[in-house]
């Protein structure tokens, strides 16, 4: 059975953990520009450290479940957890190195087609996406496209920066799905744990033999890395990961995109970076097709929970 059959239905508590977390990621772009320290340094600080808050609680708290992941069925959905941390690492790997190469814009656009991998995801597995649902990612896309006012120059520099911004989208389509089957069973603390575990370590691997310098900031930079790590990470993935058990990969995809709109709003009010004109009919249209995506779930949910009944003993998932 698919696993959209077993999701519950949206609640208020997992629709303000949404909102929540486009908020909490909406600061990771001003906090990482802000920052005087390497782009894999700072994403291996904030894996890093969100391991050290989330891993003692996890550890006291969920430490049966995490040996069921090691033993008979539950390995499986314990190398959902490891593989999802590796996709992340390869997402921070190749998105951020793709701002120094093109423009930040450019960089911004094409991660933005995450939902459009995350779609093609879904197909692979076996599901039917509603045609509003791609209606909704191709103007959500296009949105932030527009929003963004992309402009890419055509150098071998700026391509090989364009091209690492397309793969960082299809890694963090990867990640999220593989996000979306772990946590059908594991909780979110044990999977966040060994996901950004994961991801911290083979950032680390990267950093050591690329040389990244991964200590000796300034105050304020370590600071921006405390924010990043209480805010994007903390409450912006892992929220996204608690919804994962209530709404698809590809709605979450979608909803990331919200994170644009905020970037933009934050960058403007605190480093004094102005939206272009162009950018809010941009952003129209990225909060339209939004909108038309999580409508078009709903509807789809609707539906299946009509025709597909669930056991009357079926055990509640857990948060």
């Amino acid at each position: 059975m698919s696993l959209d059959a077993h999701r519950p239905q949206l609640d208020p508590l997992t629709t303000g953990a949404l909102a929540l977390a486009v908020v909490a990621v909406s600061s990771s772009a001003p906090l990482i520009a802000f920052a005087a320290a390497p782009a894999l340094a700072v994403a291996f600080w904030r894996n890093l450290l969100s391991v050290a808050v989330l891993g003692p609680v996890s550890l006291v708290r969920r430490r049966a479940e995490f040996r069921s992941l090691t033993v008979g069925l539950g390995r499986r959905e314990g190398w959902y957890c490891v593989l999802s941390g590796v996709a992340l690492a390869a997402h921070f790997a190749t998105w951020m190195p793709s701002a120094k190469l093109t423009s930040v814009a450019a960089a911004t656009a094409l991660v933005a087609t995450q939902p459009v991998w995350q779609g093609l995801i879904a197909r692979a597995q076996g599901r039917r996406l509603p045609l509003g649902v791609w209606a909704g990612v191709g103007v959500a896309v296009a949105g932030a496209v527009l929003a963004t006012g992309a402009d890419f120059t055509v150098s071998g520099r700026a391509f090989a920066g364009d091209l690492l911004a397309v793969v960082g989208g299809m890694f963090a389509a990867v990640y999220t799905a593989l996000g979306e089957r772990a946590r059908a069973t594991v909780s979110t603390t044990t999977y966040t744990t060994i996901c950004y575990g994961v991801c911290a370590l083979i950032l680390l691997v990267v950093c050591l033999i690329g040389g990244v310098r991964l200590t000796g900031f300034d105050g304020g930079t370590w600071l921006a890395i405390l924010a990043l790590v209480a805010g994007a990470q903390l409450l912006g993935h892992s929220m996204f990961n608690y919804a994962l058990r209530r709404i698809s990969a590809t709605t979450v995809s979608v909803l990331i995109l919200l994170e644009a709109p905020g970037a933009a709003l934050i960058g403007w009010a605190w480093l004094g970076q102005l939206p272009s004109p162009v950018t809010l009919p941009g952003l129209g249209l990225l909060l339209v097709g939004v909108a038309v995506v999580v409508l078009a779930g709903a509807r789809a949910a609707r539906r299946a929970s009509v025709t597909t009944a669930a056991p009357a003993d079926a055990a509640p998932l857990p948060d």
